[in-house]
């Protein structure tokens, strides 16, 4: 199966239908992450096919869930999956926050070639951004654990805004810990194509 049938295929079993631009642009997207990665080690998954089941197919099962217009990547690495957001959505502002230098060169060379005027990557750490205007929504895969992920951001998550943590297992014990003032809001299982075994839920985050 090729990496465009993988995806058609996938895309299908989400339920989600993207013309035939925008699935280019994906695919192009994960020749970009193959071709860096062999200099730059953007990610420990290196052949296309991986990289389109195992990561552009995952940061598309949280596409119905982000209706915001608004929003900020954190520790997004190689553009995990704020660059996939902006793809599909282009109408949809987002920013991508990562400390790695190479990491950010990566997402703004990849927004350059893929065309994503709507795509905005930072090299900063994320608790020393000061942004203009707070995001109404603050989304995170695998980045730490939801503790951490709310104190780094509160400041980056606007009156009424929420925190969105991509994660694996249901993460109790992460929630047990959250700060006083912050409460979970939602936990939403996420289905990945061709991966029945594999849990994923979107951990929901709001300022109590």
């Amino acid at each position: 199966m090729t990496p465009q049938e993988q995806l058609s295929a996938g895309l299908a079993e989400l339920g989600l239908a993207l013309d035939a631009e925008r699935q280019a642009r994906l695919i192009a997207y994960a020749a970009l992450i193959a071709k860096w990665n062999k200099v730059y080690n953007l990610t420990a998954i290196r052949d296309t096919a991986g990289i389109v089941s195992q990561h552009l197919l995952d940061s598309l099962t949280v596409l119905p869930h982000v209706t915001v217009d608004r929003v900020a990547d954190i520790g997004s690495g190689a553009g995990l999956p704020g660059i996939v957001l902006a793809i599909v959505r282009p109408e949809l502002e987002v920013h991508t926050v990562d400390t790695v230098q190479k990491k950010a060169t990566f997402m703004r060379q990849a927004g350059i070639e893929l065309g994503l005027k709507n795509l905005h990557a930072h090299h900063v750490r994320v608790e020393e951004w000061q942004p203009e205007t707070p995001f109404p929504a603050v989304i995170s895969r695998a980045f730490s654990e939801l503790c951490d992920f709310v104190s780094l951001t509160e400041h980056l998550v606007a009156p009424g805004g929420r925190w969105l943590a991509m994660k694996g297992v249901y993460p109790r014990e992460e929630i047990a810990r959250l700060p006083a003032g912050v409460r979970e809001a939602a936990s939403i299982p996420l289905h990945l194509p061709a991966a029945a075994d594999t849990q994923r839920h979107l951990i929901v985050l709001e300022r109590s």
